[in-house]
């Protein structure tokens, strides 16, 4: 049996699963509400086009993004070590905090307050922000619990990395020997001694086994935001008529997943996952909102943007997604890394981290004009 890391692959498939589900259910309805104006800009034949050329487009820089990070180990001054990788982490960072607060947060509040739903309860409740809430919130338990869960199993033995020969960081790994609680205090020894210096090397490992652990949480719980938020994204682009909206949202999003991928793509590096892992997790990610087009253009013909229950739905999962991603890049990305020791020892590594952030984030801000 694997461990709950080594089951990412799956889940993230079910969530797929699920998803599509979803979309039918949103499909599945008779009653419309305010029906596109055609304001010059809808044309199916240019648009089956600019969708083709969405997929394409999208996949190649969700694929560039995702495995730039990976491939950096061979690149001494991008490695995990460098101080240039924690400044674009923070700027991929700022990325996915503008998209929770720019894009997903924003559409969630307009589904849920369209004109096309009942004023009860959809007008008299914040249903966005309370959903996003519950978001972080349950993210927050997902985190906790999962860290907890993980650094259970592998109390009192030996915490393995998947992958044997991820550089020298996960060959330390494999020595980690977590220390036993219950074991009785050794006698007190001269600052030099062998047994003194074993202590410490034993308790310096196992700090870094449980950082290891919280980064596969971390990466986990990331991209199955980013999955959720990516397909709904794609099914919005790919049931679309409207071409002016498309080339507006082709660019931003290409911009977009680059440099969600690369955020991400940092949090697997960290995890140091085996191959495989890696390549399954950097797949899913590609892949996503891709696939939420070309479900999008099959069902192009029967969805309803403005149909209450795809107003509801999708508004819904735009509102949880924006928590998730919001909660993720404040506590798991910034949080984690602006309190930890690199940054924390250089005041001018700070104060560059924070303007990648802002860069970052008012890079994707900007892109909330067209997208």
């Amino acid at each position: 049996m694997g461990t709950p890391a080594g089951k990412s692959s799956s889940i993230l498939l079910i969530l797929l699963l699920i998803l599509s589900h979803f979309s039918v259910q949103v499909v599945s309805v008779v009653k419309e509400c305010g029906a596109d104006e055609d304001d010059g800009c809808t044309n199916k034949k240019r648009a089956q086009s600019l969708k083709i050329i969405a997929i394409v487009s999208i996949l190649v820089t969700s694929m560039i993004g995702v495995c730039l990070p990976l491939v950096t180990r061979s690149v001494p001054a991008l490695s995990p070590e460098r101080s240039l990788f924690v400044i674009v982490k923070a700027f991929a960072a700022g990325i996915i905090l503008a998209t929770g607060f720019m894009h997903v947060l924003p559409d969630s509040f307009d589904m849920l307050s369209s004109a096309c739903l009942d004023e009860h309860p959809w007008h008299k409740f914040p249903f966005t922000g309370f959903v996003a809430m519950l978001s972080a919130i349950i993210t927050l338990m997902i985190d906790s619990i999962a860290t907890s869960l993980y650094s259970q199993k592998h109390k009192g033995g030996v915490v393995l990395p998947d992958s044997a020969a991820a550089g020298a960081t996960e060959r330390e790994m494999e020595a980690v020997v977590v220390v036993d609680a219950a074991a009785p205090a050794p006698a007190p020894a001269h600052p030099h001694s062998h047994s003194s210096h074993g202590h410490y090397h034993g308790a310096k490992l196992e700090v870094g086994g449980a950082q290891l652990l919280r980064y596969r949480v971390i990466a986990m719980v990331l991209e199955l935001g980013i999955i959720v938020h990516s397909v709904v994204i794609g099914l919005s682009l790919g049931a679309s008529n409207n071409t002016c909206s498309i080339k507006g949202l082709v660019a931003a999003l290409c911009f977009h997943q680059m440099f969600e991928g690369m955020g991400l793509g940092g949090c697997i590096l960290q995890a140091e996952y085996g191959l495989a892992k890696k390549a399954a997790m950097a797949f899913f990610f590609a892949v996503t909102t891709p696939f939420g087009i070309a479900l999008g253009m099959a069902l192009s013909s029967t969805y309803k943007e403005n149909s209450p229950r795809a107003l509801i739905t999708v508004g819904l999962l735009n509102a949880s997604s924006a928590g998730l991603l919001i909660y993720m890049a404040l506590v798991d990305l910034l949080a984690s890394d602006f309190m930890g020791t690199k940054l924390q020892a250089s005041v001018r590594l700070q104060l560059k981290s924070y303007a990648a952030v802002l860069l970052g984030a008012g890079g994707m801000s900007l892109m909330a004009k067209w997208a």
